[in-house]
């Protein structure tokens, strides 16, 4: 079973950037399409940014032009460069196989981005 841990997440001004950090532990990672998933209080988890094994990226509109997913296969990491951070980007951020595609692995803790003034 894999283990996703996600790192990363704190408080940020409007305007910032963070990144996020995921570390996958098992094998078989680098067959997989990852995603960035992020859950805002009262709100489901959303997909927010997908990347292939061969680095083929898609993201929802709302990120699109501020947030850069990459992958390292031979470290079994996943990143989120986010810029321009605003506040309705507050959220817990996971990382997961793209649920569409593959059944979900189990769900780390997260990671909190919390962004405000």
């Amino acid at each position: 079973q894999v283990q996703l841990v996600e790192s990363g997440g704190g408080l940020v001004r409007p305007g910032g950037s963070l990144r996020l950090s995921c570390a996958a532990s098992g094998s078989g990672f680098s067959g997989y399409v990852m995603g960035w998933y992020r859950q805002a209080p009262g709100k489901q988890r959303e997909l927010v940014a997908t990347i292939t094994s061969n680095g083929r990226t898609s993201y929802v509109d709302s990120v699109k032009g501020r947030f850069t997913i990459s992958r390292d296969n031979a470290k079994n990491m996943v990143y989120l460069q986010m810029n321009s951070l605003k506040p309705e980007d507050t959220a817990v951020y996971y990382c997961n196989v793209d649920h569409r595609l593959a059944t979900a692995w189990s769900w780390g803790q997260g990671t909190q981005v919390n962004v405000s003034s």
